[in-house]
């Protein structure tokens, strides 16, 4: 017993083992103290409440329509922008040449969502410039944003669809639309169904070249008599050789936004 408090006795003579004594001691106590405090949970209420206030309402209705155009999002920059050609060219180009998976679906949708992007800066920048700015800054009403965000889109979207493609639609319906007047209902199907017939038009040309290349190795093969090889397996090497001698994703590149210039 005399031994331990001699050893107590020592413990606390020396400084350091003093402070270290004292900040376990504190440590404990602020333990205990936090185990005892009640920690307050906040009390959401998820009930529908009456307002007194029209503009609380108009609030509301306007945070409930921004969710739902985000939740439409991507739909949109499908089918009102570049992407929908760019992405099929780029996947026709990958199929053309023979390679399954390479490049993988990420690099081209990465690579045909940022060209999109690129395409679009002009008009994005316009619909910034017109609508969001003045709305930001509430000079203008949420319908006069709409209507002024709409104007640089319809000219992109007019600009790229065929006369006869939007001649069907408005035909169908049976209205006399003009292109200032126009829906977006008839304007927008019209543009994606003229992207499609330019990608596709565009992946026939793409398939040429390396269609010949393939019935030039198949003959070559067939000629030498090794018809138990496989013409894929010397054609891909001769197909990405040739493709990266012309210099091909430049070229795919260039042809492709020199459309949309």
């Amino acid at each position: 017993m005399q031994f331990l408090i001699n050893q107590t006795k020592a413990m606390w003579n020396s400084p350091a083992r003093r402070r270290l004594i004292l900040i376990t001691c504190l440590f404990g106590l602020l333990t205990v103290a936090s185990a005892q405090t009640q920690i307050p949970i906040p009390n959401i209420s998820l009930n529908p409440g009456g307002s007194s206030k029209p503009g609380d309402v108009s609030s509301s209705l306007q945070i409930l329509a921004l969710l739902t155009i985000l939740s439409l999002a991507p739909a949109l920059m499908m089918l009102t922008t570049a992407f929908t050609r760019i992405v099929i060219i780029m996947s026709l180009t990958r199929t053309a040449i023979g390679a399954q998976n390479i490049p993988p679906n990420q690099v081209i949708v990465g690579l045909s969502l940022f060209l999109t992007f690129y395409v679009m800066a002009p008009t994005y920048e316009r619909v910034n410039k017109d609508a969001l700015q003045p709305y930001f800054k509430k000079q203008i009403t949420t319908e006069k944003a709409i209507e002024r965000a709409q104007k640089p889109m319809r000219e992109f979207m007019l600009k790229n669809t065929y006369k006869s493609d939007l001649k069907l639609f408005v035909d169908m319906r049976k209205e006399v639309a003009t292109q200032e007047n126009i829906s977006l209902t008839t304007l927008i199907p019209a543009f994606v169904i003229s992207e499609l017939k330019t990608a596709f038009l565009v992946g026939f040309y793409i398939f040429i070249p390396f269609i010949i290349i393939d019935l030039i190795v198949a003959s070559i093969l067939m000629s030498l008599g090794m018809m138990m090889m496989p013409p894929a397996v010397v054609s891909l090497p001769a197909k990405l050789l040739v493709f990266i001698l012309a210099d091909g994703w430049s070229v795919l590149v260039k042809a492709i936004l020199s459309g949309y210039m």
